[in-house]
């Protein structure tokens, strides 16, 4: 985790020039007061794109700690969910209290559009490194993962398998594939910026012409391979394909040699919260070492938490070579991917 931790400050710029600026807000651990206020409220709004089991299960683990307030998960892929916010916020509407996406760029635009409120919970105040939390407290990194090559081993062997976004080009692989789309997933779009740095656009010129199966969320293509509609998967998210592989179906991860992109997804408290006090307490346990363990252990998820011990089976972060992107440059390239993706890939 040190690993990450350092090297993780090649990802997370977002000192930007046009950043809001502000004196950091003490950092908050929930007391009797905050719960009780909680309870009153009774109701949390988590908009997330974190995909649906996992969390619907932190909801439901927040459920049993705080009796009495529910909590209303609203999953979408992250391009879709910062989408609605910003049309809710443009016409005064405030549903939600709590917004996760697996974009950082959404965070430097959501603060600097003042959408979100200070908010430091103890446990981040203590325990993330410098690099994986605003210094203004406006949000920090609840979860991370990579995108990562995967492939059903029902279909293919392990010695045939691709060892590097290369092999994706090779004609054996046309027509047996499945990826996900950049204009709906923030994973996917992180990816996208970082292998269109790596490897030219050229790469996704020629990986348009395998005749991929296109799906929308990097929830996806894990799923498809589980199903046995594609045999590879050029792009997708890790931690679903590690839920899938732990309960028997037939299905294996591959960090590409080139290295694997990584997404941070932040989380943040809406200034305008519906339900402020119970929104500022679910913040605050999304960070607890209780909620980053489950994270980790049912989501597959890597964790910033000092304490969070990953499952046996799954491959360090340190042994893996990592693909970093800086959020600011990516928004600055945001248009160039949507027209080049629709240029190569006709969606």
């Amino acid at each position: 985790m040190k690993h990450f931790v350092l090297a993780a400050a090649a990802a997370v710029m977002w000192l930007a020039p046009h950043a809001v600026q502000a004196a950091p807000p003490a950092p908050y651990e929930p007391d009797q007061a905050l719960v009780e206020a909680a309870k009153k409220e009774a109701k949390v709004v988590w908009y997330t794109s974190t995909d649906v089991q996992v969390s619907e299960k932190m909801a439901k683990a927040f459920e049993a700690k705080y009796p009495g307030i529910d909590v209303q998960v609203e999953r979408s892929g992250a391009e879709r969910v910062y989408q609605r916010i910003n049309q809710e916020y443009g016409s005064k509407i405030y549903n939600a209290d709590v917004i996760e996406t697996s974009d950082a760029v959404h965070f430097l635009v959501f603060k600097r559009e003042g959408i979100l409120a200070q908010a430091l919970p103890s446990d981040v105040a203590k325990s993330w490194p410098a690099e994986a939390k605003d210094p203004d407290g406006f949000y920090a990194a609840y979860r991370a993962h990579l995108s990562v090559i995967g492939y059903n081993t029902k279909q293919v062997k392990a010695e045939d398998a691709p060892k590097s976004h290369a092999d994706l080009l090779l004609p054996k692989w046309k027509n047996r594939m499945v990826k996900a789309h950049p204009g709906y997933s923030g994973t996917v779009l992180t990816g996208t910026a970082a292998l269109s740095k790596l490897l030219g656009w050229e790469y996704f010129e020629k990986l348009g012409q395998q005749k991929v199966m296109q799906v929308q969320s990097s929830t996806e293509p894990p799923k498809k391979l589980a199903q046995g509609e594609r045999s590879i998967m050029a792009d997708g998210n890790e931690y679903n394909l590690f839920l899938l592989r732990e309960t028997g179906v037939p299905i294996e991860v591959v960090y590409a040699q080139e290295g694997s992109p990584i997404a941070i997804g932040h989380a943040g408290l809406l200034k305008n919260a519906a339900h402020p006090n119970a929104g500022k307490l679910f913040y605050a346990f999304m960070y607890t070492q209780e909620a980053q363990q489950l994270a980790s252990d049912v989501g597959g998820l890597r964790s910033f938490h000092p304490g969070v011990k990953e499952k046996e089976g799954r491959v360090p972060l340190s042994k893996i070579k990592v693909l970093f992107t800086d959020p600011a440059e990516v928004e600055k390239q945001i248009e160039t991917i949507k027209k080049k993706y629709e240029e190569y890939f006709g969606t």
